[in-house]
C-alpha cells in the first residue's frame, strides 16, 4: 500500500522546492532512467501472472473444500483461508518449515492415466498435526487446546506408528480434495504415496528445481496455524496451456465429439421426478374435515380419459393407468404440447 503524505510533510516538500534544497529536474531524469531490477538466475520466475491468478482461483476452491471437509472429519470448526502463492526453490521451500514435521508425498496422473510429473507435498505442523489427533480420537476443543498449549517440546517429538496411521487418512482427503480442486482444468487422480517426518533428508528433487508453494492459514478454535502445498514447476509443464483465462472463456471455441459424449454422460446422471396425476376436485373445508376412510371424491377427469403426467412439475404426456408385473404403472401415450423453453 502507497504511503500517505500528512499535510505537514506536503508543505515541507514545497518549501524544500521553492528553496531548491530539492532539484525538480533531477527528479524527473531519474524518473525517465529505467529502472534495473536483479534476477535470480539460481530461482527462475516460471509462471506468468496469468497462470498465477488462476491457482489463486483454484487454491481457493481447494480452501472452501477443505473447510467442510476436515469441520466434518473433526466435528469442530475449521477455516481455511489461502495466504499467498509464491514461486520459490525447493532448497528455501525446505529451511522454511520445522526440522520435524509432517509431509505428505502425493504423485497424480490424468484421466487417460498418464503420469503427471513432479511429486507434490503437503506439509501440516507438529503442532497442528497434535490438535488433530486429539480431536480425531474423541478430544473436545477445549482439552485439545490445553495439550497443544502445555506441550513445549512438540516440534522435537517423533511420531508414533498410530499417529501417522491417524494423520494419514486426514492426509488422503486432502488429496482427493486436491484432485476434486483441479476439475475445472484438468480431470486428474491424485494418491497418497508416502508420508515423511525428516525434510531435510527428502531427495525427491534438486535444492535449486523451482517449485510454487502455496501457504493456508488453518483456524481451528483459538488455535491459528499454517498448512503448505508444495508443487514443482514441472508438475505444470503438461497443462499450462490449460491455465490461460483465454482458454477458459474463450466462447469461439466449438464443442468437439467428445464434449458432448461428456455432457450426455453427466446429464444422464441427473435425477428427475415423474408424476402421474389421476385429476383434481375442490371441496369446502367442513366437507374436508368430514371426510372417512370409504369415503368417494369425484375428480375432474373420466376414467377413460389420459392422465396428465409431469416431469418435475412441468407437463410433459398423456398416458393410460394400468398393471405391469402386479404394480401400478402408466403407459405413455403422447407428448403434451407445450412452451419449448419449459421443456
Amino acid at each position: 500500500m502507497d504511503q500517505v503524505l500528512s499535510q505537514q510533510e506536503i508543505d515541507k516538500l514545497l518549501a524544500a522546492m521553492n528553496n531548491g534544497e530539492i532539484d525538480q529536474e533531477k527528479i524527473e531524469e531519474e524518473e525517465k532512467t529505467p529502472k534495473v531490477k536483479p534476477y535470480d538466475f539460481r530461482r527462475p520466475i516460471k509462471l506468468s501472472k496469468e497462470y498465477v491468478n488462476t491457482l489463486h482461483m483454484i487454491f481457493e476452491d481447494f480452501s472452501k473444500m477443505s473447510t467442510n471437509i476436515l469441520s466434518n472429519l473433526l466435528r469442530v470448526n475449521v477455516t481455511l483461508q489461502l495466504a499467498s502463492i509464491e514461486q520459490v526453490s525447493f532448497d528455501e521451500f525446505i529451511h522454511s518449515i520445522p526440522r520435524v514435521t509432517l509431509i505428505g508425498l502425493f504423485h497424480s496422473a490424468l484421466a487417460d492415466e498418464t503420469p503427471m510429473k513432479g511429486i507434490q507435498m503437503v506439509e501440516i505442523n507438529p503442532q497442528l498435526c497434535m490438535r488433530l489427533v486429539e480431536l480425531l480420537c474423541g478430544g473436545t476443543e477445549v482439552e485439545t487446546t490445553k495439550k497443544t498449549t502445555n506441550n513445549n517440546v512438540v516440534d522435537d517429538k517423533s511420531f508414533t506408528d498410530i499417529e501417522l496411521a491417524i494423520l494419514r487418512e486426514v492426509l488422503k482427503e486432502l488429496g482427493i480434495v486436491f484432485q476434486n480442486s483441479w476439475k475445472d482444468i484438468v480431470q486428474m487422480e491424485t494418491e497418497l504415496d508416502d508420508l515423511d517426518t525428516n525434510p531435510q533428508m527428502l531427495q525427491t528433487m534438486s535444492p535449486n528445481e523451482p517449485v510454487v508453494l502455496t501457504t493456508f492459514t488453518m483456524q481451528i478454535g483459538d488455535m491459528s496455524t499454517f498448512l503448505n502445498i508444495c508443487i514443482p514447476y514441472v508438475f505444470f509443464e503438461g497443462i499450462s496451456d490449460k491455465l490461460s483465462f483465454k482458454n477458459w472463456f474463450d466462447s469461439s471455441q466449438k464443442l468437439s465429439k467428445d464434449d458432448e459424449r461428456e455432457l450426455e454422460r453427466g446429464l444422464k446422471n441427473v435425477g428427475v421426478s415423474l408424476e402421474a396425476r389421476l385429476g383434481s376436485a375442490q371441496m369446502e373445508m367442513a366437507d374436508f374435515l368430514h371426510l372417512e376412510v370409504g369415503d368417494v371424491i369425484k375428480l375432474d377427469r373420466k376414467t377413460s380419459a389420459p392422465l396428465d403426467t409431469y416431469v418435475n412439475g412441468i407437463p410433459f404426456y398423456q398416458a393410460k393407468p394400468g398393471k405391469r408385473d402386479g404394480n401400478l404403472a402408466v403407459e405413455l401415450l403422447d407428448k403434451l404440447e407445450g412452451d419449448p423453453e419449459d421443456e
